[in-house]
């Protein structure tokens, strides 16, 4: 049998209890075994349950040479990923790199040299990505299901109280001591809308890209933006539009949405739920499997099948991601455009009417400006 693959998890707090929970999973099964946490504070037995005793370290490099480790997942902050990426590549182990990627293009091109140049394999946590309703959609697509595309649509709408944007000290930052951060709506919690968009698209490399449109405002007292819309333009002339909210009235499932001139396509990929629409038929709805993005670097690294998010193909989300970083800073809407109602554990911020709007901007393919809501303004020429 195959020796299950050694691995280490650097950040295993917050979102990193997911990683810790997936890697259980997976250590039940004889998949991975955990040989190394790194953390600031360790963790206590009682965290580690079921994962034996792994070495646990702050010093990343230092756990990965002990440790003999084979793979890496990082989900450490947004500003770290870059630099702790370089550093297991260098030491010749694999990745599992939680999104964002890097918080730049610059970062990205260093990372990927590094990832390149040591021959590892880099796998990025878009697990929306490890859905097998993409590969469906592609091919009603591609088949003319819903005739010719006339774009694709993307809506998130989700309730985030103020005490979210103070879970780490680089909650909804754009920058942090100097460093690139770009916590927002469109290249962190709601990155997904973004990245399976440009995945069904068949655009989702760097080079696939030719403009970027951006509206980002923001009704928290933060840096980043909350409420933002994107428009990007593809090389094949086609447009994607994403119009997502941390202010929403009420929490709802985000989706994508190919629009054809005979037809539609919806994919619901927090539950890989799609429904197709097209003249002449009855809506059929489907749900579809999904495969875990660790446990496909374990079976590329021991099986040689394809990697499901290398790092390449992450490519084009993160020409959206440097298109924010470069932007001005979002525009904070008047205590007009917003109330404040009470949440579960706080305040939160609300913008009446914003759900409706995100649905119109996906469905219509349509920036908030274009949309006519009174707080919104002509967005930033492409970039």
């Amino acid at each position: 049998m195959t020796e299950p693959l050694p691995i280490v998890l650097a950040g295993a707090r917050g979102h990193g209890r997911w990683h810790l929970a997936n890697i259980r999973r997976l250590v039940e099964r004889d998949v991975v075994r955990l040989v190394g946490v790194c953390e600031l504070t360790p963790l206590a037995p009682v965290e580690l349950d079921g994962l034996g005793n792994p070495r646990q370290s702050d010093d990343l490099p230092g756990l990965l040479a002990g440790t003999g480790a084979e793979a890496a997942v990082v989900c450490t902050p947004i500003h770290t990923h870059a630099e702790l990426g370089r550093a297991a590549a260098r030491a010749g182990v694999h990745l599992l790199l939680e999104k964002p990627p890097t918080p730049s293009l610059a970062a990205f091109r260093r990372l990927a040299a590094d990832v390149g140049g040591a021959g590892v394999a880099c796998q990025v946590g878009f697990q929306s990505l490890g859905s097998e309703a993409i590969d469906r959609i592609r091919a009603l697509v591609a088949d003319g299901a819903i005739g010719a595309v006339r774009g694709i649509g993307a809506a998130g709408a989700w309730v985030r109280e103020e005490a979210y944007w103070r879970r780490a000290p680089w909650g909804g930052l754009r920058t942090l001591d100097g460093r690139d951060v770009v916590d927002g709506v469109l290249t962190n919690p709601l990155a997904h809308a973004v990245a399976t968009a440009l995945r069904i698209e068949g655009a989702d490399r760097a080079g696939d890209v030719e403009s970027v449109d951006l509206e980002l405002y923001r009704v928290n007292d933060i840096a980043a933006d909350d409420t933002s819309c994107a428009r990007i333009r593809t090389t094949t002339g086609r447009s994607i539009v994403a119009a997502v909210t941390l202010a929403a009235e009420r929490p709802g499932d985000p989706y994508v949405v190919v629009h054809g001139d005979r037809g539609r396509i919806t994919f619901w990929y927090k539950a890989d739920r799609v429904r197709v629409e097209r003249a002449g038929h009855e809506p059929e709805t489907t749900e579809h499997g999904r495969t875990d993005l660790l446990a496909n670097l374990v079976a590329h690294l021991r099986h040689g099948e394809p990697l499901l998010v290398p790092l390449e193909r992450t490519g084009a989300f993160t020409r959206v991601v440097e298109a924010v970083r470069t932007a001005p800073d979002p525009v904070a809407l008047p205590p007009t455009a917003w109330r404040s109602e009470p949440g579960e554990q706080g305040p939160r911020r609300v913008i009446p009417g914003v759900d409706a709007l995100t649905e119109a901007g996906a469905q219509r393919l349509a920036l908030y400006s274009e949309l006519g809501a009174p707080w919104a303004r002509r967005a930033e020429a492409g970039r």
